[in-house]
């Protein structure tokens, strides 16, 4: 179960939600039979809490929204990507700290 600020893609809002977004957006490609994916929750759930109004946080079902892992290359889960302007600044595969997101996210926020 997602956060009250974690946000759920979907191939169908995936473009206008992300891509299209004013804001710097995270997505978390998961699937519910993944071990680190479901560890790796609880902190894309504080990113999108602690980001709260500056930056999207959110998780797309790669089982449920296989179009849109195929269109960015997703070949293991977990991964996590920032996106910015509709450009990828980021991808990181695999089990990340929060502090590595964090980092990331900052840096595109002008933040130190």
């Amino acid at each position: 179960m997602a956060g009250q600020h974690t946000v759920e893609f979907s191939d169908a809002d995936f473009d206008e939600a992300v891509l299209q977004s004013t804001q710097p957006v995270v997505v978390d490609f998961w699937a519910e039979w993944c071990g680190p994916c479901k560890a790796l929750g609880p902190v894309i759930d504080e990113l999108a809490t602690e980001y709260h109004g500056k930056a999207k946080v959110g998780k797309l079902n790669t089982d449920l929204s296989p179009k849109v892992s195929v269109r960015f290359s997703v070949s293991a889960i977990p991964t996590v990507i920032l996106f910015n302007k509709g450009e990828v600044v980021q991808k990181f595969v695999g089990l990340r700290g929060k502090k590595d997101f964090q980092a990331a996210i900052n840096t595109v926020l002008g933040a130190k």
